[in-house]
């Protein structure tokens, strides 16, 4: 037996990492050496579909590449297991499984164009047109199976380190449609780009690492006055903990109802989730609270153990109260209790902190920081009285204003 009809028959009984054959190169790929046995004509014909594929995703040089990626981005049950660290507890013949696995994704991407043409029983028919075809080069694996020697230590490495699945392509999600969408383009803002509030976000950094440490922590809300970096400040957890296994899934206020769903699908997984609500407020008589009230503490369906919800507001107490609300009502026989109903809702997150609009100094302290990062050719005399002529343009000072001002300077 040939090594390329070999490679065809361990392809055939993946089992562990068998998903790969589902996604697009791989197929592709499977096809075109179950298409050895066909007319010249047919044989050709997935040649060239699996040439065109590879061209379209950009890995005709990489072949190697596409096929190992496609395996770290599976997820079954040894990348779940890797990811949380307890693969070698795996029985052992299923972690023999995986290991016949990972060998035959790699024996398939070494297979070079030629190898796969010669291995053709009736090549005498296509060798007319064979010098002509398109040739693809394998290049290098993936990070994650460049070092496989037949130990699953360092593809479980990979794994315990960037996650699996879903998880592992993409760092950032929103939940949309009833399911869980990756965010292509996600803000990589991180710590190092912020000026100001270390008190803030020390404390929300604290609770962060004690959630992923498994100690004690909050649910967290992070309210104040706007443009003053309480959503960023999240975002930036997210980034700056993500080699540590940390993910974050941005839910909207409207879709809460469906927070049984996103625990049913994340409960099971060995990463940390960090469930951002953002710009969480309700009117007096939005009942859709309650929802969240559950979720916080006391619903069935409440947060998994490895999920924190995060949630900005610029309103402390998240409900919109009006002075009316606290008069006696001829209607209302237990008014105290209705406030107390309304009130309930940011006692429920352990841990709040709160944002305020800086000083006149802290924010000409912002300007200055952020211009030097960029690299503004000013004086700091002429930044901040160009600062201050901004900001009242812009009706106050905050983060967000200084960030405008000094991006304004390149324009």
């Amino acid at each position: 037996m040939n090594r390329v009809d070999e490679v065809k028959l361990n392809l055939s009984a993946l089992s562990v990492f068998r998903g790969i054959l589902n996604r697009s190169v791989p197929k592709a790929f499977f096809r075109l050496l179950c298409a050895l046995d066909k007319s010249p004509e047919e044989f050709l014909s997935c040649y060239g579909e699996f040439y065109s594929l590879i061209c379209e995703r950009g890995c005709s040089d990489s072949l190697a590449y596409a096929m190992t990626e496609a395996a770290l981005f599976d997820e079954n049950v040894f990348t779940r297991s890797a990811a949380g660290g307890t693969h070698a507890l795996l029985p052992g013949e299923l972690q023999r499984a995986v290991r016949h696995d990972c060998e035959t994704i790699l024996a398939a991407a070494g297979l070079q164009s030629d190898d796969v043409l010669k291995a053709y029983p009736r090549y005498d028919e296509i060798a007319p047109v064979a010098p002509s075809l398109p040739r693809w080069h394998s290049g290098e694996c993936a990070e994650g199976f460049r070092l496989f020697d037949g130990s699953l230590d360092s593809v479980a490495r990979w794994y315990r380190e960037n996650g699996c699945g879903i998880f592992a392509r993409y760092k950032a999600f929103i939940w949309r449609g009833g399911d869980i969408q990756p965010i292509i383009n996600y803000d990589t803002i991180d710590l190092d780009d912020f000026t100001g509030y270390e008190r803030q976000r020390q404390r929300v950094m604290d609770n962060t690492r004690a959630f992923l440490q498994g100690k004690s922590c909050n649910n967290c809300l992070l309210y104040g006055d706007m443009g003053t970096g309480k959503s960023s400040t999240v975002k930036a957890m997210a980034n700056e903990f993500r080699r540590d296994g940390l993910r974050i899934v941005e839910m909207p206020k409207e879709q809460l109802t469906d927070f049984p769903l996103l625990v049913d699908k994340i409960a099971h997984l060995p990463m940390k989730f960090i469930i951002f609500i953002d710009d969480l407020s309700f009117q007096h008589q939005d009942q859709t609270y309650t929802t969240l009230k559950a979720v916080l503490e006391g619903g069935l369906a409440a947060r998994p153990k490895n999920a924190l919800i995060y949630a900005t507001s610029n309103r402390r107490h998240i409900v919109k109260e009006r002075l009316s609300d606290r008069a006696v009502s001829v209607d209302d026989v237990h008014t105290r209790d209705n406030m107390q109903e309304t009130l309930s809702l940011s006692d429920r997150f352990g841990l709040a902190v709160r944002y305020t609009i800086p000083t006149k100094n802290e924010f000409l302290e912002i300007v200055l920081a952020m211009a030097k990062q960029k690299g503004v050719a000013l004086s700091d005399d002429e930044l901040c009285a160009g600062a201050e002529r901004f900001a009242l343009s812009r009706g106050g000072r905050s983060p967000r204003c200084a960030k405008q001002y000094v991006e304004s300077l390149f324009c």
